[in-house]
């Protein structure tokens, strides 16, 4: 039973976080370039929206470098919370009474649980044991 709940844990997180990613690939990526330069990050730094919400998802959900997945997937958390919610993640919405950032910190907090309990056996990677499988 573990096992199908790590597994649920990461279609979850993986699973939903793809459509993220997708709408950027959409969209484009002009948002995330003006907000990594308005903050003074370097603005090649954009190629990690695609990395940690497209790549790592896929990757967690099929459970291979799981670990190494679902610590880019919180880095991406961490980095969306600085470039778009600022000092308003942790702000509570007059409208729902939720953080300004919740959904951030959602993803956040089940890519850090992956990270610490890995991927169980329910996985089409089952590559040597390690820190990053």
């Amino acid at each position: 039973m573990q096992d199908l709940g790590k597994f649920i844990l990461r279609l979850g997180v993986g699973g939903l976080m793809i459509f993220h990613g997708v709408h950027k690939i959409i969209h484009g990526h002009d948002m995330i370039i003006e907000q990594l330069g308005a903050k003074g990050f370097p603005t090649w730094m954009w190629i990690g929206v695609p990395v940690g919400e497209i790549i790592a998802p896929i990757l967690l959900i099929v459970g291979a470098f799981t670990r190494l997945s679902s610590v880019l997937i919180a880095f991406t958390m961490v980095m969306s919370m600085v470039l778009v919610k600022g000092g308003g993640s942790f702000a509570l919405s007059p409208a729902t009474g939720g953080l300004g950032a919740e959904l951030n910190l959602l993803y956040l907090v089940g890519a850090l649980a992956i990270a610490m309990i890995g991927p169980g056996s329910y996985r089409l990677y089952k590559g040597r044991k390690g820190w990053f499988v």
